[in-house]
């Protein structure tokens, strides 16, 4: 009897549990609002807010609109890839890659090569001269666009901590080198702070 008690108990508290759960919608802002909430960690927000800022001041900064308004043709950007050098080895630094890739598409101002998608490229050309393609539809090694500009990055971190309060201070890092003068043309950064108060008993 009490095996049966202890059972409808458990299943009772479990049903309870499960009927708490709620979930719904939300904008990007709600979302940002809620996850400061639970984490304070890097989310998907902290990236869109970090890469628009580093777009205005590349924008905004004269010398190298400068060297821009000399040249007779787009830039061509290749995309090396900004470097996690925080302490967390999860920090999301392939959404801040990616995020870099879509707003400097979006500007119209430069022709892109990816590191990522170069290497593919490269092994589908000798995939094709290897005899597999048809002769008239085989793609040529030699044919791919040459960078102007070799875009350098990174991410770090310092934390500070007192009292269960803790502070960490982000600077994403970004700079760009002429290739063939290998003279750099830009130099920008971003900051972000995210704060976090943890009680004794938890969040």
């Amino acid at each position: 009897m009490m095996k049966l008690l202890m059972m409808l108990l458990s299943l009772s508290i479990l049903a309870t549990s499960c009927g708490s759960f709620q979930a719904k919608r939300v904008n990007a802002d709600e979302g940002d609002e809620l996850a400061l909430g639970i984490t304070d960690k890097w989310v998907d927000k902290d990236t869109e807010v970090a890469v628009a800022d580093l777009i205005k001041k590349i924008e905004s900064h004269k010398g190298f609109q400068k060297y821009l308004a000399k040249r007779s043709k787009k830039p061509k950007l290749f995309i090396a890839e900004v470097q996690n050098e925080t302490s967390e080895p999860y920090f999301p630094i392939d959404n801040i890659n990616d995020e870099l890739l879509n707003q400097f598409s979006a500007t119209g101002e430069y022709t892109l090569i990816d590191a990522r998608s170069r290497d593919k490229i490269l092994k589908e050309i000798q995939y094709q001269n290897d005899g597999m393609v048809k002769p008239e539809d085989v793609k040529q090694i030699g044919k791919q666009s040459g960078a102007d500009i070799l875009i350098f990055g990174s991410v770090r971190m310092q934390p500070a901590s007192r009292g269960g309060k803790t502070i960490k201070q982000y600077s994403i890092n970004m700079r760009m080198t002429e290739i063939e003068s290998s003279e750099e043309v830009l130099r920008v950064n971003t900051k972000a702070q995210k704060f976090s108060d943890q009680s004794s008993t938890g969040w």
